[in-house]
């Protein structure tokens, strides 16, 4: 597992890159994480999961930042978990409009776990042992598989449930923004010069990527530009 983008750029860039799957929702998080991936020489190709999440302008904004950050690719694969339910993001459940004790209704069951198989699936399909996401364990919403021990965990998973693995292969999973702030990952964004403008983060954006500015998401992006000393480009309702 790596999260190390306090590093130095220079202490990542490749003579020749290597192909890396990096997982993209539409959101901050995963435009810088996209952007690292770029920057310390990979050559990305995009993964986006429609998994029956209550609006697609996350997804429509998730092809804008592939394009706009370089991906060599951009993949959208559907997964149903809207036939499954159990979350407020997939399921006729309202979205909290503020942050309570425990794991919120906000929380999908599984769904960085088959995020991630479906990534390591299409890494194996093109030669990548790596794949980047860009979960974080800091200014986050408990989710449990936004974890260090997840991230590990499925690197161990993936070494051992693989035919690249098995034959020597060692897959990577990339983790660079776990142990940052959202000030920090904003901080980094700018550096990178991603558009955090064209980004969705909202868990109930309209149509048009439009965010309520209530949302346990929402209050976690404003504070993240706040506390940046950066203005906040997010659209609201």
């Amino acid at each position: 597992m790596t999260f190390d983008v306090l590093l130095q750029p220079e202490h990542f860039r490749m003579t020749t890159p290597r192909n890396a799957v990096v997982l993209v929702s539409g959101g901050m998080d995963s435009a810088v994480t996209l952007a690292i991936a770029r920057e310390r020489g990979f050559a990305c190709h995009a993964l986006s999961v429609a998994y029956g999440q209550r609006h697609t302008s996350e997804l429509d904004a998730a092809a804008r930042i592939a394009q706009a950050l370089g991906a060599l690719a951009h993949k959208t694969v559907q997964v149903d978990l809207r036939s499954i339910g159990g979350s407020a993001l997939t399921d006729d459940i309202a979205v909290p409009e503020q942050g309570g004790a425990g794991i919120p209704v906000t929380y999908v069951p599984a769904r960085n776990t088959i995020m991630l198989a479906i990534a390591l699936g299409w890494a194996e399909v093109l030669g990548a042992a790596d794949i980047f996401c860009g979960v974080n364990a800091v200014d986050y919403s408990g989710y449990p598989d936004c974890r260090p021990a997840f991230i590990e965990a499925f690197e161990r998973l993936a070494n051992l449930a693989t035919k690249a693995g098995v034959e020597g292969a060692q897959i990577r999973v990339h983790a660079p923004l776990l142990a940052m702030s959202k000030a920090a990952i904003v901080r980094e964004g700018v550096r990178l010069g991603v558009d955090f403008a064209a980004t969705v983060s909202c868990y109930q954006a309209d149509a048009d990527g439009r965010a309520c500015s209530r949302c346990d998401a929402c209050r976690l992006r404003a504070q993240g530009f706040r506390e940046a000393g950066v203005a906040d480009p997010t659209r609201y309702r």
